[in-house]
């Protein structure tokens, strides 16, 4: 198992299919190279995750690489799925054409991934998330 992670994945874990990726994701990491953090939970500090805010992780998935480097949308999956050595599955999002329209699929699915999943809208858990004592 490595030390230090090579990636940082922020995740929201009220999102019932983000936490199944997650689960998934820790069950292959047999290196222990991504390390994996909930950006809902009440302790979630963006100065100690690249300065991410918690309503940018909530609109877009974010990682960040050992060497500070912040990759997100299908750049997350990509690199995730890599070390857990499975990148192949991402591999055409690299490909020309293809990977511009898959990454436009996503930016698709980010913005209504909330209401797909029956959860609030992000201005609504931001006005919840300001509202809570830290």
């Amino acid at each position: 198992m490595s030390t230090s992670p090579e990636l940082t994945l922020l995740y929201d874990g009220g999102c019932p299919l983000c936490v199944r990726e997650v689960t998934f994701l820790t069950r292959r990491d047999r290196q222990g190279s991504i390390r994996f953090v909930d950006v809902d939970a009440q302790d979630y500090r963006p100065e100690h995750w690249s300065g991410i805010t918690y309503r940018q992780a909530m609109a877009r998935i974010h990682a960040i690489q050992a060497d500070g480097t912040v990759l997100t949308d299908v750049a997350v999956f990509r690199e995730a799925y890599r070390l857990i050595g499975l990148g192949w599955i991402y591999a055409p999002t690299t490909w020309p054409v293809l990977g511009e329209v898959l990454n436009a699929a996503y930016g698709v699915w980010a913005r209504f991934r909330l209401r797909i999943t029956g959860r609030q809208t992000l201005d609504q858990l931001c006005d919840q998330r300001c509202a809570r004592p830290l």
